[in-house]
């Protein structure tokens, strides 16, 4: 009995109890189903993170296809403004160009307009004072039917001649 007594005895004695206690509730098969279902969770995850990735990785594709149109279409567009610009620019410089014409045309037409008012002045007031000496020189040196006949004659051929 002196294997009753010896410790190792009682430590052998509860591992095997143990282990018949693992195997009759059917430990390692439910750790077995435990892994499976971990393991079949595991490859679920890679599989969604295959999926992902591809995904990702078209949409990558896709995005580097977007970017590379959008610097065609940004290229495009610059060289359009600048066309616009160009063409804008030339029309406001024409339009300019005419409207400067136009305002020269304007003022020289103006300037013509105030000569012309000018010379009519000119010709008023010196038909005036023509008309005026002519009576002071009649009326000083010719008798009153002469004096009518002659200042009649000269102021309708002045008034005539003037205008």
């Amino acid at each position: 009995m002196e294997i009753l007594s010896n410790p190792e005895t009682w430590v052998a004695v509860a591992f095997v109890i143990f282990v018949g206690i693992v195997v009759w509730m059917k430990v390692p098969n439910a750790m077995g189903k435990a892994l499976d279902e971990r393991a079949a969770k595991i490859k679920a995850d890679l599989d969604a993170a295959a999926k992902l990735k591809a995904e990702a990785e078209a949409a990558l594709a896709k995005y580097r296809e977007a970017t590379k149109n959008a610097d065609k279409e940004a290229e495009a567009i610059v060289v359009e403004a600048k066309a616009v610009a160009e063409a804008l620019a030339a029309k406001a410089e024409a339009d300019l160009a005419a409207a400067l014409a136009h305002k020269v045309e304007a003022g020289k037409a103006k300037i013509a307009q105030a000569e012309a008012n000018a010379v009519a002045e000119v010709r008023k007031v010196a038909a005036e004072a023509a008309v005026a000496a002519a009576r002071e020189i009649i009326a000083t040196r010719l008798d009153g039917a002469a004096k009518d006949r002659i200042i009649g004659e000269t102021i309708s051929s002045v008034a005539t001649r003037l205008n």
